[in-house]
């Protein structure tokens, strides 16, 4: 293939800061993206835990609860692997899901046993260091390219 290009390389194209700055701002929110699998792992156990610890019988009403909230994990998880500059502001959303969770089981269920307990409890306080560890990440690379460069 021919090279059609005079020059040698981009150092001297004219919007070269520019073009950096803007490849700089697109990488950014991508600090997060070690938490995105296990965020969206969390929500698809939540999602079918009712099943894999056998609590459909007993908690019919933990049932669909875990199932959708195991689904806005997940699509959580997907937002941010998606659009990470615009769901990251989502991250407390995780936390807030968390602690709902803990607290879900005498909310939604009726008289849950030690299991339904404990599974929540460790899906919530999953959930709750999940999201602060991306907002706290999320804050951190905002703050970062908020700050310009020298």
């Amino acid at each position: 293939m021919a090279n059609v290009s005079p020059r040698g390389d981009i150092t001297s194209h004219p919007d070269v800061t520019e073009m950096r700055e803007r490849y700089a701002r697109m990488l950014g929110g991508r600090d997060v993206a070690l938490v995105d699998g296990p965020v969206f792992l969390l929500g698809l156990y939540c999602a079918v835990s009712p099943w894999i610890l056998h609590f459909t019988a007993n908690q019919p009403a933990l049932v669909p609860h875990n199932l959708i909230i195991g689904i806005a994990i997940g699509l959580l998880a997907l937002g941010f692997t998606v659009a990470p500059e615009r769901m990251y502001g989502l991250s407390w959303a995780t936390s807030a899901i968390g602690v709902w969770m803990i607290v879900s089981p005498w909310i939604v269920g009726t008289d849950p046993d030690a299991g339904v307990i404990v599974n929540n409890v460790i899906i919530g306080c999953l959930a709750v260091v999940l999201g602060l560890l991306c907002a706290a990440t999320a804050a951190r690379s905002t703050s970062r390219s908020a700050t310009p460069a020298m």
